[in-house]
């Protein structure tokens, strides 16, 4: 059964290419990004494992670790990984799963059987600090993803959990949120001192509030 949002995320351990990991210590209490390949020395996934890797500090910048997995060995794993960083000009730093069993694959629904009986989709989780499920993405095997969408996504998650606020259509980091409709006017304006702009009594747009 697919994972949905406020699930909370299955744990495992697993052989990585950063050795074994138990998923709920290596998160620890920052937030977490799986996401799943169809296979390696594939071309799709060896652009967005580069790309992954060209935007690491990215993801560490917002408390963000990050891990693929993919139903191939470990030892595929590691000569992939040499492929992807001579490929992409980077250095792949974050961990690749093997789960040749599918035991992470199965537990988070990454195997859809009408699309392939024995590979991952292109699955995506976003994982809060308290192991709930707070995004799920799923591509088809022939579209890679876009990690900048990833990012944003990701920013609008934490002010979210840390402010009280949403985001509009097409948001981008500095732009102005929205005061969630579980606040009052008069407590919107004790809570975000840069203002509060009521275009409706159900629209009300505020500064990005950690700026």
């Amino acid at each position: 059964m697919s994972l949905r949002l406020g699930d909370i995320a299955p744990n495992f351990t697993a052989e990585t290419t950063a050795g074994k990991i138990d998923f709920y210590e290596f998160l620890g209490n920052g937030w977490g990004v799986l996401f799943s390949h169809p296979a390696d020395f594939t071309p799709v996934c060896t652009t967005e494992l580069g790309k992954t890797a060209l935007l690491q500090d990215e993801f560490a910048k917002r408390n963000v670790k990050v891990l693929a997995v993919s139903v191939d060995p470990l030892d595929k794993h590691i000569g992939w990984v040499k492929d992807i960083n001579e490929t992409q000009n980077t250095d792949v730093r974050f961990p690749l799963i093997a789960d040749p069993e599918r035991k992470v694959a199965t537990a988070y629904g990454m195997i859809h059987p009408n699309a392939s009986e024995n590979f991952t989709v292109r699955s995506l989780f976003v994982i809060g600090p308290d192991k709930k499920v707070k995004l799920t993405i799923t591509y088809p095997a022939s579209t890679g993803r876009n990690f900048h969408e990833v990012l944003r996504v990701i920013d609008s998650l934490q002010l979210t959990a840390n402010y009280s606020v949403a985001t509009p259509a097409d948001w981008k980091p500095t732009e102005d949120v929205i005061v969630v409709p579980s606040i009052s006017n008069e407590d919107a304006e004790k809570k975000f001192p840069k203002g509060v702009k009521i275009v409706k009594p159900y629209l009300r747009y505020t500064p990005q509030p950690n700026l």
